[in-house]
Parts: structure tokens; sequence; C-alpha cells
């Protein structure tokens, strides 16, 4: 990684390791780099000092999945994700190769360092009615593919509670789904808990206004708990506003151990089983 001045202290070192569960290596993102563009490696090592050792590298687009499956083949702690974001599927759409994008998702896919379908779902935040069957389209597509190679589906939910619980029963889930940044209420918690359904929490259960996402954690049973960063967004409290990255997971698991009233390590390791459980051993 280059040198950036600002680049949040690491915490102190976890009690156990732990696997971030989703996590943006490829990304840039100026406003809260810099200039600076992240080195992968760098980036693994940091981790690697705190206890995360592993990581799930999410794919976004056709570029993102690619340079997913591309680090899962460089990197051992690496595994791959790949899809179309909900937010990509209307402006592919709009630009008339959606199918095109799709079938390419399928093949990337197939790739043995692909363990998982996703970021998929709905996003009502940023994208307007008008590209709402385009998302809807898209992850019934992406249901279905999970499903068909029986691969972890990877859940992109902002504002659309209601409607992604709706799709994934009608459409019939696969066996293994995580609910990534998990952003619902103790009711939908309930939900997710009673189909089996993973829910991975981030940075923003350490947020002084998350006490609805708080009493969400309280539904969410031990075994189908489990942690991300997002990164490089949604950095933890003390560093909220900053980039992030896996390093600064300990300050999330602490958070969640303290609210749960359980050790450290024993956290770490139900966290890192789960993970295991959900996209398989790597």
């Amino acid at each position: 990684m280059n040198a950036v001045s600002d680049w949040p202290n690491p915490p102190l070192p976890l009690a156990g390791t732990v696997i971030d569960s989703h996590t943006h290596l490829d990304v840039h993102d100026r406003n809260l780099h810099g200039s600076a563009v992240p080195d992968p490696r760098d980036l693994l090592n940091r981790a690697r000092s705190v206890g995360v050792d592993r990581v799930v590298q999410v794919g976004c687009d056709i570029e993102s999945s690619e340079w997913a499956i591309d680090a899962a083949h460089r990197y051992p702690e690496v595994i791959a994700t790949v899809a179309l974001h909900p937010n990509e599927a209307p402006r592919r759409a709009a630009a008339g190769d959606l199918d095109s994008a799709l079938v390419r998702i399928a093949e990337l896919a197939t790739d043995p360092a692909v363990r998982g379908i996703g970021e998929t779902g709905l996003d009502y935040f940023r994208t307007d009615e008008s590209g709402r069957e385009a998302q809807h389209r898209s992850f019934r597509w992406h249901i279905d593919l999970a499903r068909n190679l029986n691969k972890t589906l990877v859940i992109h939910d902002r504002d659309s509670h209601d409607d992604v619980l709706s799709v994934l029963i009608d459409q019939g889930a696969p066996e293994k789904v995580v609910f990534h940044c998990f952003s619902g209420d103790a009711t939908m918690a309930r939900v997710c808990a009673a189909n089996g359904w993973y829910m991975s929490f981030a940075g923003v259960i350490t947020f002084k206004n998350a006490d609805s996402l708080r009493e969400a954690l309280d539904q969410v049973p031990d075994q189908l708990l489990l942690v991300e960063t997002d990164a490089p967004y949604l950095a933890p409290t003390p560093n909220r506003g900053r980039v992030n990255a896996s390093y600064l997971m300990p300050y999330t698991v602490r958070a969640i151990a303290e609210r749960r009233g359980v050790p450290e390590s024993e956290l770490c390791a139900i966290l890192s089983d789960n993970a295991v459980n959900a996209f398989g051993n790597w």
C-alpha cells in the first residue's frame, strides 16, 4: 500500500482469527484513499497482523468479478464471488447489454475459485422506480444461478427489505444465503433466522445511532452470524467516515462481542466457523 499519512492506525490484534466475509480489495475511492492506490498484498498482510486471516472478495460487475477471480488465484487468503450489483443491472439494461453481461457472469461463476454469487439483490436508494424491473429480473436470475451451481447467494439489500424477502421466497432460495451488511430490523432478523440465512454485520454496528441494528443482532443465532468490512466503505468507530480495510475489523468484532456478552476469543471461533460453513474452507 502506498504510504498515506491519514491511514487509520491498526487496532490491537484479536484474541483469535476471523474471516472478512465481504470486502472490495480492488476499489480505489479517491474520496477515501486520496491519490494512493491500495496494494492488495499489503492490505492482506495488515489484516493478518490483527487476526483477519482470510477474506471474501466480492464482484459487482464483470470487471470486478474477473478481478476477484484473479485475486483468488493469486492470494491463498482470498476466495471470490461474482455478480452484477443491483445498481449495475439497470445501467446494463439501459445500454441494451444486460443479457450479454449475465451470460458472462454465468461463465465466470464456473471457476473453482468462485464460492458465491453476489452481490446481487435490490437497491431502492440509488435506483429509482424506472430501474426496478431490471433489478428484479437480475436478482431472480442470480438466485437461479446460485441454486443451479450450488453456490452461496450474497445479497445486497438497501431500502428494499420487504421486496428482497418476497423475491427470495418466491423464487426459491439456494441452500446458503448471506445478507451482506445486514441492515434490517429485529423482525427481519427473525425471518432470516427462521429460514437459516446468514446475516453479516459491518462497521455500522459500532455507530451510536445504530440501536435498531443492535436489536436485530440480538435476534441472530450464533450459527448464522457473520462479520465483514465492506471495505473501503463503512469504517467502524473510531474511524467512521475514513477509509476502511480488513485490518480494522477488530473494532466491529469487539462491539459484537460486547453486545452479545461473550468472550472475544469465543466469538472469533464462532465467526470463523460460520464463514467456512457459508463459503467452504480455504
